[in-house]
């Protein structure tokens, strides 16, 4: 019996001490997202997202480098874990574009979950999807 209680207590302990881990990851959309965003022309199929949260707001770039195009919306509803991104970008002519992307976290319990949803702008609309790298 006290072969068991103490089987128990360290059973107990040892989840006590995972569980802080576990919960240590941080804002859902913080990280580089990989993916792609079907049917954009301007853009390309390819994308790359950078999320951060600075404990208040939600801020990112989609495909940082020669193609930067700054988020300047972004939310996040935990009811449902949807996903909201507004950006405002340039045409190859110099033309202003506005991208509204929407979407929902899947597999939010994986550190390599994937947001999917659709993307619009003034050129057309298309279906979006990343995942967490």
């Amino acid at each position: 019996m006290r072969a068991l209680t103490v089987f128990v207590a360290l059973c107990v302990a040892g989840l006590a001490a995972v569980a802080p881990v576990l919960g240590q990851e941080g804002h859902p959309l913080k990280g580089s997202w990989i993916g792609t965003w079907e049917s954009n022309a301007t853009h390309g199929a390819d994308v790359l997202v950078v999320l951060d949260w600075d404990g208040r707001n939600i801020t990112g770039t989609i495909n940082p480098g020669t193609d930067n195009i700054a988020i300047r919306n972004a939310t996040l509803n935990p009811d449902g874990w949807r996903v909201h991104l507004e950006a405002d970008a340039k045409d190859r002519a110099g033309a202003d574009l506005t991208y509204v992307i929407d979407g929902t976290i899947e597999n939010i319990s994986f550190h390599n979950r994937s947001v999917v949803g659709t993307w619009k702008s003034q050129r057309g609309s298309g279906r979006f999807e990343i995942s967490r790298q």
